[in-house]
C-alpha cells in the first residue's frame, strides 16, 4: 500500500519547500486539487524541486479544458518530472460545468470516456508522429503540424485516473483508465460491493480486471494527542460528511446503507443555511463507517487493517493535521508501507 498526501497551492518557493519535505518524509505521491487554484500549475514547481516524489492531480476538471490542452499540460509535466506524473480527472457536477466553466455536461460518463480516449490519441501523435485520426462521439483530433507537436517523451506512458462515486462512472474508469480516485465519502462495504465490481465490469471490456487498476482515496481520520484535539477533528469530519451528504452526487453511498432520508435532511439544512448544525445530525454509526478512529501512533496500522486489499493508495483527508499539530508522520508512513 502507498501513502500519499495533499500538495496545497502556494507561492512557487513554498510549493517547492513543501514537496521536498514530503519527499524526505517518505510520501509516495503528492496530489493537487482544483478549487480556488489551478491543479496543474503547482506541480511544475514540485517536479523541479524533487527527484522521487510522485505528483498528480486529484482532480483536474476534465470538461473545463479541451482534450488537447489537457494532453499538452500532462505531456509537459511528465517530461518535467521524468515520468512521475499522474493525470487524475473528474467530471465535476452539471451546475459548475455549465454555469462556472460554460461547458457542456450531457452524458458525463460517456463524454469523459471519449475525452480520455482522445487524450491518449493525442499523446500517441506526440510520441510517434502518427497522423491524427481520432473521431469520437464528443471529441475529435484530426489536425496538427510540427509547430504544435512537442515531440517524443522519454516517459510516454502517463497513468490516467478517473474519479467517481456512482456505478456508471466506476464502470467508465474500468473501460479507459489506469486508476480510480475514490471520493472520501465512502465506506469499505460500498467499495467492495459497488465500486470494485463496477470497475471490474468496465475493465473486462478491454481484457483487464479490477486488479489491473490502481485505486486511491483520501480517508477521513479522527485522532489527536488530547481529548480536545480529537473532539476538534471529529467536529471537522462531521461537518465535511454532512456537507457531502447534502449533495445528490453522493446520495448513492447513503442509499446503499439505508440512510436515504439523511441525504434529504442534509439538503434541507443546507438550503436553510444551517451549516453549523449539519454535523450534529451525522449518525455515530455513519461516522464510524466513514472515518478511521485511533491514537496518532496507531493510524498507519489502522489504515492498513481497514483498506488492505481494497485500496492501493491512501492519504489522510485535509482535516488531518490541518492546524499543523500532527507530528507522527514518519511512524504513520512506515506502518502503511509495512507488509
Amino acid at each position: 500500500m502507498k501513502i500519499d498526501t495533499l500538495l496545497p497551492a502556494a507561492l512557487p518557493a513554498e510549493v517547492a519547500q513543501s514537496a521536498q519535505a514530503m519527499e524526505a518524509l517518505g510520501f509516495d505521491c503528492a496530489w493537487t486539487f482544483e478549487a480556488a487554484h489551478d491543479a496543474f500549475f503547482p506541480l511544475a514547481f514540485a517536479a523541479a524541486a524533487t527527484t522521487t516524489l510522485g505528483i498528480g492531480t486529484n482532480i483536474a476538471v476534465a470538461f473545463a479544458r479541451t482534450p488537447f490542452s489537457t494532453a499538452q499540460m500532462a505531456w509537459d509535466l511528465q517530461r518535467y518530472s521524468k515520468g512521475r506524473f499522474r493525470l487524475g480527472l473528474g467530471t465535476q457536477i452539471r451546475q459548475h460545468v455549465e454555469r462556472r466553466f460554460s461547458m457542456p455536461f450531457d452524458h458525463p460518463a460517456a463524454r469523459v470516456t471519449d475525452y480520455i480516449r482522445c487524450v491518449r490519441a493525442i499523446w500517441e501523435t506526440f510520441q510517434t508522429g502518427a497522423r491524427p485520426s481520432y473521431e469520437g462521439p464528443y471529441y475529435q483530433f484530426k489536425l496538427i503540424n510540427e509547430f504544435f507537436n512537442p515531440g517524443p517523451n522519454e516517459h510516454p506512458e502517463i497513468p490516467v485516473y478517473l474519479a467517481g462515486v456512482n456505478p456508471r462512472m466506476c464502470r467508465a474508469a474500468g473501460e479507459v483508465a489506469d486508476g480510480f480516485h475514490v471520493h472520501p465519502m465512502h465506506t469499505v462495504p460500498y467499495l467492495k460491493e459497488v465500486v470494485r465490481p463496477a470497475l471490474d465490469e468496465g475493465a473486462r471490456t478491454r481484457g483487464k480486471t479490477v486488479a489491473d487498476l490502481e485505486i486511491y482515496s483520501p480517508v477521513f481520520v479522527i485522532t489527536g494527542e488530547t481529548p480536545a484535539e480529537r473532539a476538534t477533528m471529529e467536529a471537522a469530519v462531521r461537518r465535511q460528511i454532512a456537507f457531502y451528504s447534502s449533495t445528490p452526487s453522493y446520495a448513492a453511498v447513503l442509499e446503499f446503507h439505508g440512510w436515504s432520508e439523511l441525504s434529504k435532511q442534509m439538503a434541507q439544512l443546507m438550503r436553510e443555511g444551517k451549516l453549523n448544525e449539519m454535523g450534529n445530525h451525522v449518525p455515530d454509526r455513519l461516522l464510524e463507517e466513514m472515518a478511521v478512529f485511533g491514537a496518532p501512533g496507531e493510524i498507519g496500522t489502522l489504515l492498513r487493517a481497514r483498506y488492505d486489499g481494497v485500496l492501493d493508495r491512501v492519504s489522510l483527508y485535509s482535516t488531518m493535521g490541518g492546524d499543523g499539530n500532527f507530528s507522527r508522520w514518519p511512524e504513520l508512513i512506515a506502518r502503511v508501507h509495512a507488509a
